[in-house]
């Protein structure tokens, strides 16, 4: 990419993750650009294509996050891939799922890796995360009456630290042609099952935490009737608890360290950074 203006993209550069790469980049002296529907650099709204090229004017690297609580966007996101290669982006690092190759067909997370590997004006590298620890310190698995409730049936996940996924994101984008085609997944060093998850959190708070099981049609068709999801993505919400159900959740790799050199941070250490997150009314 010599000669290119090594400016990225950073879509969802708001979100948990985008705001983290867009600060790790500026530390490492990289251009970086994010773009989001309300306080980034750029306005970018996928539904809005009259938004897009002003977002990809002058970068030549892109930080792909697909359009959130959808399930179907290959088509959306072919047309903006498009529209950023002629823009004269020649590389996409993308924001993908644990297990994407395993996801349901009605999902397009595995149409649009296949649509990367199938561009061959762009390098490309898949991120995999699996299940961000930032899920339990904010409005997607919230402690609500001492309890996280989520469906899991007792079985584990290597959960990842937002900062980490970050981190392994920044890596590719400074480098893209070390990391063109790579696909990694980065996880937490340890599997925990969500009770474990309601310990740690409990040893930083000094409140009682614990994990409420459930089914899991009765916390999803709740998600859907409650309007936190539309009803179209309860696919995606039983096939990421069905995965932990199932015994087949993340497991730990050595992919942070293998990228950024630093091992994966620990649920315990994520939890005493993030203590303040949870809290809670005098004792009853």
């Amino acid at each position: 990419m010599t000669g290119s203006p090594q400016t990225a993209l950073i879509l969802g550069g708001t979100g948990r993750t985008g705001s983290l790469l867009a600060e790790k980049l500026a530390e490492r002296g990289a251009g970086a650009r994010t773009a989001a529907r309300h306080g980034a650099d750029a306005l970018f709204d996928w539904d809005d294509p009259a938004t897009h090229p002003d977002a990809l004017a002058g970068v030549d690297r892109l930080y792909l996050v697909t359009p959130v609580m959808c399930v179907t966007y290959a088509d959306q996101v072919a047309a903006f891939l498009d529209l950023a290669e002629a823009a004269g982006v020649r590389h996409v690092t993308y924001l993908s799922t644990y297990g994407a190759d395993q996801a349901p067909t009605e999902v397009d997370i595995a149409a649009v890796e296949d649509d990367l590997a199938a561009r061959d004006g762009i390098s490309h590298t898949i991120l995999r995360p699996a299940w961000v620890m930032q899920n339990f310190a904010d409005a997607h698995l919230p402690v609500i009456d001492g309890a996280i409730t989520v469906p899991t049936g007792g079985g584990t996940e290597a959960f990842v630290d937002a900062d980490d996924i970050a981190a392994v994101a920044a890596e590719t984008l400074l480098a893209p042609e070390a990391h063109a085609d790579a696909t990694y997944a980065p996880t937490g060093p340890q599997a925990l099952t969500v009770a474990e998850v309601a310990g740690a959190i409990t040893s930083v708070t000094g409140r009682t935490v614990r994990h409420q099981d459930l089914d899991p049609e009765v916390w999803i068709g709740g998600a859907v009737v409650a309007g936190l999801v539309p009803a179209d993505y309860a696919v995606m919400l039983r096939w990421l608890t069905g995965a932990i159900i199932s015994g087949n959740g993340s497991t730990p790799n050595d992919d942070v360290e293998k990228v950024t050199g630093k091992p994966a941070t620990a649920f315990g250490d994520f939890a005493r950074r993030s203590a303040h997150a949870w809290t809670f009314p005098a004792a009853e």
